[in-house]
């Protein structure tokens, strides 16, 4: 068996916005400061991206922007989601043409397919594009579970190499590890659970929490790595605050305020999303102090 095709931190980066538009020098600054932080990937938009609300055209320009910013010095894993298979394998395609290092694809929302129309989904996107592809299992927001046997039927396609597990289930990570055959990644999707999850067998996270506390998340990581447990309980302690607090308010607006507060961004997100709540902005501070986020 090799080694996993995607690792260790992984950051689920925001869109920053300024005036309705891309704010396309911010978006450059926060991929410098993950690198810097010394995460081993980003994802441009995923759900923190507000990719939901985002034009194809500015998802498109989003991408490319980050892949030329990071020029092969992390890897960048594209958000490649859509209801509709046919958008997803564009998508899919674009990230390939301009050098992306694999595809996040998420369940197909809204519509709710059986798992058989969920492993065509998958299969389709994966014969039509020579590219690297991470389901994406998040039925809080998707309406549906791609189960541990669809999992495992979709593991055998060489193009299918890992998962993105967003359940917070410990039991899914020991379950694909004894199931699925070969190299297959498992990556959380759960910042709170993450320390469990590399416990169980996990490879790395898709993280909310990094884009404001990459070098803590990376801190973890590399405890973990290095057997010490102790320590990774230390920096699991010092954010589980703040994983709770980046949810407080509808994601990912918390994580916007948190990141203007280091005046690294505007707090500005996109209808039908709203700016975080006044109410709940003392929390997220005290909890990112408490992280050790300045």
């Amino acid at each position: 068996m090799t080694g996993p095709t995607f690792k260790g931190v992984i950051t689920a980066l925001i869109t920053p916005l300024r005036d309705g538009k891309v704010d396309n020098a911010a978006l450059t600054a926060l991929v410098e400061r993950q690198i810097a932080a010394g995460v081993h990937g980003v994802v441009p938009m995923g759900t923190t991206g507000e990719s939901a609300t985002l034009t194809a055209d500015e998802h498109a320009h989003v991408v490319e922007s980050v892949v030329s910013t990071v020029a092969g010095r992390i890897r960048v894993i594209a958000g490649a989601g859509s209801s509709s298979t046919d958008v997803a394998i564009e998508k899919v395609r674009h990230a390939k043409t301009i050098g992306a290092d694999g595809a996040l694809v998420v369940t197909p929302y809204y519509n709710r397919p059986s798992q058989e129309g969920l492993a065509r989904h998958f299969e389709a996107i994966a014969e039509a594009v020579q590219l690297p592809v991470l389901l994406y299992n998040v039925p809080g927001r998707t309406g549906v579970d791609l189960s541990n046997d669809t999992v495992a039927r979709l593991a055998r396609h060489p193009n299918v190499v890992g998962i993105k597990d967003a359940t917070g289930d410990m039991a899914r990570v020991s379950w694909m590890r004894t199931h699925v055959d070969g190299r297959f990644d498992l990556i959380s999707g759960d910042d709170p659970s993450f320390l469990g999850y590399l416990a169980h067998g996990g490879h790395g996270v898709i993280s909310v929490t990094s884009n404001v506390a990459p070098e803590a998340m990376v801190a973890l990581y590399d405890a973990v790595q290095a057997g010490d447990l102790e320590s990774a309980r230390l920096w699991q302690d010092r954010l589980i605050d703040l994983h709770r607090a980046l949810f407080l308010d509808n994601s990912p607006a918390p994580t916007k305020h948190a990141l203007s507060t280091l005046g690294l961004c505007l707090d500005e997100v996109r209808l039908p999303l709203a700016p975080t709540a006044d109410a709940v902005k003392p929390a997220i501070e005290r909890a990112m102090k408490a992280a050790g986020v300045q």
